[in-house]
């Protein structure tokens, strides 16, 4: 048996080189080792919000669970990235940041037209 390798730091969703670089430095060496930090421990670590501690954390849980199966022959559960909604969420709220600034304008114009005609 065996010729399956671990995964590494760099096979987690959202973990390249130099993050993998900067989570070793802090003695998180493995994806077993990052899913068991807590949030806390991660965005201690400068350059880590809280959120993407959280991302990184389940992205690794997520790896390790999918890695599992493998070993077990099991069939991978299968399901959307964890970060493909939030894509969408931000492009909405992009759309709305532009929509506020529209409106903002639209009422600017229309306070400077009213001091105009006192």
């Amino acid at each position: 048996m065996g010729g399956q390798m671990r995964p590494t730091m760099t096979d987690v969703m959202g973990i390249g080189i130099k993050t993998a670089e900067i989570l070793a430095e802090h003695r998180v060496k493995t994806p077993a080792a990052l899913a068991k930090a807590s949030i806390e421990k991660i965005s201690s670590i400068p350059g880590f919000s809280e959120a993407r501690a959280a991302t990184m954390i389940e992205a690794a849980k997520t790896l390790l669970a999918g890695d599992a199966a493998a070993s077990t022959g099991e069939e991978k559960p299968v399901s959307a990235p964890a970060d493909a909604g939030s894509k969408d969420k931000k492009k909405g709220k992009k759309k709305d940041k532009k929509k506020d600034k529209k409106k903002d304008k639209k009422k600017g114009k229309k306070k400077d037209k009213k001091k105009g005609k006192k």
